[in-house]
């Protein structure tokens, strides 16, 4: 939850106010930009984090998850003030209902079907969301800091983030 928490914030510090071309930068084709990566958290937390989580509670492993459009926010268009705003809100949502969920050691154990990987715990799904965020905010970082691959000159050597992956 503390990580949750912050990822509104950390994305209002890192991208509220810039110029588009910062917000709408890719690594090349078939890569976000930070919008979409907005957009891309926006949809995880409508439908999928707490969605899963309530298919887990409610019905264990009877029922498969339904399957997650990874890219959905493709065609994000909307200025980023309206996706960090929007993503600010539906967070704020999301964890105050996991708050009144009020789970239970018991309950981290429950076990849900993932249409991949079978069998997994709502404790490894809320392990997953939080480790998500993170992931995606080093995304940001990295498409932003590969913005000056070419102007750091001779120092790209001992920039990690400028390196391919």
């Amino acid at each position: 939850m503390a990580v949750l928490t912050r990822t509104p914030a950390a994305l209002d510090a890192l991208l509220c106010g810039l110029p588009e071309p910062w917000v709408r930068a890719t690594e090349g084709p078939g890569t976000w930009s930070p919008c979409q990566v907005v957009g891309h958290l926006i949809h995880a937390d409508r439908t999928d984090w707490l969605p899963r989580l309530g298919m887990i509670l409610d019905h264990g492993t009877t029922r498969e998850f339904e399957p997650f459009d990874r890219e959905a926010q493709r065609s994000e268009t909307r200025p980023l003030a309206v996706l960090l705003d929007e993503f600010h809100d539906i967070r704020a949502e999301c964890l105050d209902r996991l708050r009144r969920l009020d789970l239970q050691p018991r309950q981290l154990e429950s076990k849900g079907l993932h249409p991949a990987f079978g069998e997994v715990t709502a404790r490894q799904l809320l392990a997953t969301w939080t480790a998500h965020d993170l992931g995606h905010l080093v995304q940001i970082a990295r498409v932003m800091a590969r913005r000056y691959r070419e102007d750091v000159g001779p120092w790209a050597e001992y920039l990690s983030v400028l390196k391919p992956q």
